[in-house]
């Protein structure tokens, strides 16, 4: 069976709140997370909870920092999800990722990354992936 992430098509789990995604399925099948319509959709609302949210938002632009939002400890371990994103992308954990616009593969991996923890498999559509990216930055007149 497939994580529950990859079956709402929202690799990062995100949580039902007040935001009504673009590309949110017309019906809600999952009680605490947002399900979409595809993967590409779950990939544009992570990359816009990263990138616009929590790094020019809130200000958060190291691993350490976003997943002690993302995954606080009284919900995870999170010492270990810090530890495994950054083992994946080859991140160290205090380390600025970078401007998103002028670093998206740092961004990329990092979602990938945080999605491989979240879901627990590493079987994730990465053209899914870069078509959320992309979905992401056209709102902001970014490629």
């Amino acid at each position: 069976m497939l994580a529950r992430g990859l079956r709402n098509c929202n690799p990062l789990n995100i949580r039902k709140g007040r935001d009504q995604w673009q590309g949110q399925a017309d019906r809600q099948t999952d009680s605490a997370f947002v399900v979409f319509k595809s993967m590409a959709w779950g990939w544009r609302a992570a990359f816009k909870l990263l990138t616009r949210t929590y790094y020019h938002k809130y200000r958060l632009y190291t691993i350490r920092m976003i997943i002690q939002k993302w995954a606080p400890p009284h919900e995870n371990n999170t010492e270990a999800y810090i530890s495994n994103v950054s083992r994946l992308t080859g991140i160290p954990p205090d380390e600025p990722i970078g401007i998103p616009m002028e670093s998206p593969a740092r961004w990329m991996m990092l979602a990938a990354a945080m999605a491989i923890q979240e879901n627990g498999t590493s079987d994730l559509d990465y053209f899914a992936l870069l078509q959320g990216w992309t979905l992401s930055r056209e709102e902001c007149g970014e490629r």
